[in-house]
């Protein structure tokens, strides 16, 4: 019988946290055996995640390197099953992602430190650690950037006339300013350029899997990966992490759990510490096959209680979002040809990208958009359900924004092949939360029992319904204008086209097919109502009816999606009230096991968040375990 390996700390994920804080530590302690168990593939030097512009691929039906997460049908989305994809390779979502440069308010960060009890989490506790990942190459000696770190931000490759005509017609809304930069920790009711995690000597996406992992490599010797492979549990003894059990991922759909327990599960030991980096799916369920989470849902699967933790899986949140298409100029600067598989547009940009770094291969095509807060006029169309909200949370806090737009160069929609831009709406702290549960025992590839709870209060729906609005306002007043693509707007202004599955993968696929199909839909698809060219930016705004509002209703409920920003299912709180982690991130009611997920939403996406989470980590890791931290 082979003996089973050692190593003194082993991470359960190898997404964007496990890479960092694995990265950092073994950079600092060359002696360290560090095992990371990863249930993707590697990444290193693979165009589709080098490439900022390949992004749109990951999201394909049939991608590899994403999880697609079903949850269970929601009344307040008509019934629909939200479907959440989630990293599933080395580098996690940060391998994956738009590639977004966003960074939450100051205030978020002391509202995890004040409300939650959790010492050493202020925004001034975390600054130097936000400014030490990054090198940043948008300006010099921005007091809220930093400029040694190994993930490179800038305006990427290409900046589209597109982002450059939304700032434009902005202009339109004369309460809010147009910033520099509005990721400055401060700045929560203006428009401004998005800067990008992209590299731009290079056009490379700036990742943490190559940053902290691939381009040192050689030096980490004692760094290893295991790729392909599922963590099955964590393995106590005397009440302490002592190891993992995993097994090698299947294709297989079997899922009968006496043929699951006749597979191979392997073990590795750790003699200092397990860290679980599965984030805010694979983490709970982890927890939960491990006998920690609520002791109702153990017994009821027959796992033996080893911590009765009810938040394990609860606190779901994601920033509920509407995507807005518009038909764009046939001259406008767009990546809807390279989602698309344009070969024409491949070579151009590709031999752009490879021979100067630059071209649309080397953007995400969202150049700019906005955060909002609503003036008095917009707070009495927001209404009675957001008006205790904005008091209590909002009105003394004038860092956090109540909704973001982004201007995206190009169609993520439905459409007929041409040209788009579209604006994405979204609310930036929801109050709707959901629920990531275990649905087997047994098996560690089994779908989650994923409940998304979108909209089941009232004040998301008002947000976006005001989100809607003014995205089209700006819109209509930009000089790439050209119509609203109708099927994918309001009823009042169009016919919808039938929807021809329920099942929210056959949806996906459809969509796919038609952004890949040379032949453009018939009619009422490529229909076109309304104006078609911009108008003036001192047009006055679209005046809605009550009937007008119903129907913005209808539409939300029917098109609203994830952003793709989940967290929250292992929070760091006060046991008592939910929480999974207490402040340096170990795990109530046992030893020698960390966890790490946010305790409320924040005002951003989640990877600038997440980094520096990670760090955070990497720092307490070092100081329990004795280990130095460059």
């Amino acid at each position: 019988m082979s003996s089973v390996p050692e190593y003194d700390i082993i991470f359960a994920g190898g997404g964007t946290s496990a890479c960092l804080i694995a990265g950092r530590l073994a950079a600092s302690n060359a002696a360290l055996r560090i095992l990371v168990i990863e249930a993707g593939e590697h990444t290193r030097s693979l165009l589709s995640h080098l490439q900022p512009a390949r992004y749109f691929s990951h999201l394909a039906p049939t991608s590899k390197t994403v999880s697609f997460h079903v949850a269970k049908p929601n009344p307040n989305v008509n019934n629909r099953s939200i479907v959440t994809p989630s990293g599933h390779c080395v580098g996690g979502g940060s391998s994956v992602n738009f590639s977004v440069y966003t960074r939450a308010a100051a205030s978020d960060y002391d509202d995890w430190a004040t409300k939650f009890d959790n010492a050493g989490w202020e925004f001034q506790d975390l600054l130097p650690l936000f400014k030490k990942t990054e090198t940043y190459q948008v300006s010099p000696g921005e007091a809220s950037h930093g400029y040694s770190g190994p993930l490179k931000v800038s305006l990427g490759g290409a900046y589209t006339d597109i982002g450059n005509h939304f700032l434009e017609a902005a202009g339109y809304d004369k309460g809010r300013p147009k910033a520099d930069d509005f990721n400055d920790f401060s700045s929560g009711n203006a428009y401004s350029r998005f800067q990008k995690w992209i590299d731009e000597r290079s056009g490379r996406r700036s990742d943490v899997a190559h940053a902290f992992i691939y381009d040192r490599e050689h030096k980490d010797v004692n760094l290893k990966f295991v790729t392909g492979a599922r963590v099955k549990r964590v393995i106590f003894e005397n009440n302490r992490a002592v190891g993992m059990e995993y097994i090698r991922t299947s294709s297989s759909s079997n899922t009968n759990e006496d043929v699951l327990e006749e597979r191979h599960v392997e073990v590795a030991r750790a003699s200092r510490l397990v860290v679980v980096s599965a984030g805010t799916f694979g983490s709970p369920q982890i927890l939960e096959r491990s006998g920690i989470g609520s002791a109702d849902l153990l017994k009821k699967l027959g796992i033996e209680v080893q911590v009765d933790l009810p938040g394990v899986g609860e606190n779901y949140q994601d920033h509920t979002t509407i995507f807005v298409p518009f038909r764009a100029s046939e001259d406008a600067e767009t990546l809807d040809g390279i989602f698309r598989g344009d070969s024409t547009d491949e070579e151009e940009h590709g031999t752009l990208w490879k021979e100067e770094g630059k071209g649309l291969l080397a953007t995400n095509g969202i150049d700019a958009g906005g955060k909002l807060r609503p003036n008095a006029k917009e707070l009495g169309e927001l209404g009675p359900s957001f008006s205790e909200r904005w008091k209590n949370f909002f009105e003394n806090a004038p860092d956090k924004p109540v909704l973001c737009l982004e201007c995206g160069s190009a169609s993520i929609s439905d459409t007929p092949p041409g040209k788009y831009f579209t604006i994405v709406s979204y609310v930036e702290y929801p109050i709707s939360t959901g629920s990531v549960h275990i649905s087997s025992a047994v098996d560690p590839e089994a779908p989650a029992d994923f409940d998304a709870g979108f909209l089941s209060d009232p004040s998301d729906l008002a947000i976006l319904k005001w989100g809607y609005k003014k995205s089209r306002e700006i819109a209509r007043r930009m000089r790439t204008y050209r119509g609203e693509y109708t099927p994918l707007h309001p009823k009042i202004f169009a016919p919808r086209p039938a929807n021809t599955s329920s099942h929210p993968l056959s949806r996906l696929k459809l969509f796919f097919k038609r952004m890949f199909s040379s032949n453009p839909p018939s009619s009422p698809l490529s229909r076109l109502d309304g104006p078609t060219s911009p108008v003036d930016v001192d047009e006055n705004d679209i005046e809605y009816t009550k009937e007008d509002d119903d129907e913005i209703e209808k539409f939300v409920r029917q098109f609203a999606e994830t952003s793709w920003h989940s967290l929250g299912t292992c929070a760091m709180k006060p046991r008592d009230k939910g929480g999974v982690v207490d402040s340096r991130l170990n795990v109530y009611g046992v030893e020698g096991l960390k966890l790490s997920i946010a305790p409320q939403n924040v005002s951003a996406n989640t990877y600038s968040t997440t980094l520096v989470i990670a760090e955070k980590a990497a720092v307490l890791i070092a100081e329990d375990l004795g280990l130095n931290l460059h």
